[in-house]
């Protein structure tokens, strides 16, 4: 009979874009996949490969109640879908779904992938999560990081068992997928910047330094890819994206399910972050490409870029060092942007190859389920 691994989300976007490839080779393995995460449009994806569950949790949230039926909620399903082990990704699934689970006597891998907005700005949120994280992961069996300063963090304030965590190299790429391509070129520079659309990726640091840059540079274009979340209070605002465009500073593309269209066509890729980032996907995905890459001296971000090698980091919060780096970058030659790409793709075939991460995984699974 076939080992069944649940795989629980806070979303079915994340679970579709970030671990369907992981999903598929554990089929390949000959393990049952069932994805249990909110419905939304790429549920229909899961559909077409895995099983799936929906499920109705306020991910935003912070109340209580809800919380405390959340927990209900992941137990009534786990209890009836009876998984070998569950894999769980983001806050909510890490924590509710772990204590649902440990009930069970259901073995869990947790990955903690970045603490977003939560771990910014200390306060009486940060330290009831810290609370729960500290409660819920003694009861877990296997917890990955996805960066040295989280997991140093965590074990640092024990919040989690050292003995039971091992770090990631972020979520890891799939590096056929995203290849270097030949740049054509049209007489524009272009700065790129690919993120869901929250104050904390440092939107608004990118469009004071596009400011500075045009008062200088008449052939610079830059650019904006993501989701707009109008139900975050973090996101930037429609009618602010609005008012950035009119003002002639920046061009929105909306948002993308395919970002090597737009990466391949642009110059550098810019993340001046100041989320509490994982390791972020983008960055790893654009240097696979061979792009030079502009990111803040950030958690998460900077394990991507050597400084000066395959791009350059910037100050947090900085927008006038973000433009110097950004003039420095523009007045490179197209040779030296070159070697920058080329470094970048090696760094990532060397250390964030996707197959690093399906291996760990597939390791610590086996040596649980033996």
């Amino acid at each position: 009979m076939k080992k069944k691994i649940a795989i629980s989300v806070n979303n079915s976007w994340y679970a579709w874009n970030m671990r369907a490839n992981l999903a598929f080779y554990f089929q390949k393995q000959g393990y049952d996949i069932t994805f249990i995460c909110p419905y939304d449009k790429y549920s229909e994806n899961i559909k077409e490969y895995f099983e799936y569950i929906d499920i109705d949790i306020n991910t935003k949230g912070t109340n209580p109640i809800e919380d405390f039926k959340s927990i209900y909620k992941y137990y009534k399903i786990y209890k009836k879908l009876k998984p070998d082990i569950i894999l769980q990704y983001t806050i909510k699934p890490n924590i509710y779904g772990t204590i649902a689970a440990n009930i069970l006597k259901i073995p869990t891998i947790n990955n903690i992938a970045g603490l977003g907005t939560l771990f910014i700005n200390q306060n009486i949120v940060t330290k009831v999560a810290k609370w729960l994280y500290k409660f819920s992961q003694k009861k877990a069996t296997k917890i990955f990081f996805q960066n040295y300063d989280d997991f140093k963090m965590f074990v640092n304030e024990k919040l989690v068992q050292k003995e039971k965590c091992d770090v990631l190299p972020g979520s890891g790429v799939d590096l056929d997928k995203f290849q270097p391509v030949e740049k054509k070129h049209d007489g524009k520079f272009r700065f790129l910047l690919i993120s869901r659309m929250l104050w904390a990726k440092g939107i608004k640091e990118f469009i004071e330094a596009a400011r500075i840059i045009q008062q200088k540079y008449s052939n610079v274009e830059f650019q904006l890819l993501g989701h707009l979340d109008m139900k975050s209070p973090t996101s930037i605002s429609k009618e602010q994206m609005n008012i950035w465009v009119n003002e002639g500073y920046v061009n929105y593309l909306g948002s993308s399910d395919d970002v090597r269209i737009e990466i391949a066509k642009a110059d550098c890729i810019v993340l001046p972050s100041f989320y509490r980032e994982g390791t972020p996907r983008i960055l790893l995905e654009a240097a696979s490409m061979g792009m030079p890459i502009i990111t803040t001296n950030n958690v998460g971000c900077r394990d991507v870029v050597d400084d000066g090698i395959n791009g350059f980091l910037c100050e947090v919060k900085d927008a006038k060092d973000l433009a110097a780096k950004m003039e420095i970058m523009l007045n490179l030659t197209d040779e030296q942007r070159n070697i920058m790409g080329k470094a970048g793709r090696k760094k990532i075939v060397n250390e964030f190859d996707e197959n690093i991460v399906i291996n760990k995984y597939l390791e610590s699974i086996e040596g649980i389920l033996k």
